[in-house]
């Protein structure tokens, strides 16, 4: 199957709980397993409107037999169901997934577009990636994580959240 990273993130209601039930949900699709979990990590918002409370960042590793559209149906899904809401332009939700890495393929559908074509330039999801995947080649630009995020002339501020985040462990326990 293959090996495909998802960014998560949120930034109104109870974040941490909602991102763990969303690692949950994918956990839970058809054909998926999650296999890695990164720290979450503090970010201010990028774009959107002003005054927007700071956001959780991490990313997800995930094995998956479902296609990159399939995958990509079911995480808005979640986010439905975890109450995220789409008004306004990179404005607060509660969760946030996107698909950022498929197995070294790329593609580009209208709605659908991976590598994401924006991570490259995003602290906020290079530094979590890196976690899981820092020796991962990008297809496009042909570098690693690693050297991507050191090229990052600005990686935004990004800060290791001190609170503890498992949901893997919690989805071995059974308990969530």
């Amino acid at each position: 199957m293959p090996r495909v990273y998802v960014a998560i993130g949120g930034n109104i209601g109870e974040v941490k709980d909602n991102l763990a039930r969303a690692v949950m949900a994918v956990d839970s699709l058809y054909s998926t397993k999650v296999t890695g979990v990164s720290h979450l990590y503090e970010t201010a918002p990028v774009g959107g409107p002003a005054g927007q409370p700071v956001f959780l960042n991490g990313a997800i590793e995930v094995e998956t037999g479902l296609s990159p559209r399939e995958l990509l149906t079911a995480l808005l899904e979640i986010e439905r169901s975890l109450g995220r809401v789409r008004e306004v332009v990179d404005g607060p939700r509660t969760v946030d997934l996107d698909v950022i890495l498929w197995d070294g393929e790329i593609v580009e559908e209208a709605d659908l577009v991976i590598p994401h074509p924006r991570m490259h330039k995003r602290g906020f999801v290079l530094v979590p990636l890196e976690e899981l995947a820092g020796d991962s080649i990008h297809p496009i630009l042909k570098k690693s994580i690693s050297a991507i995020l050191a090229d990052l002339d600005d990686p935004g501020g990004v800060e290791r959240h001190k609170g503890s985040f498992s949901p893997i462990s919690e989805l071995e326990k059974g308990k969530m």
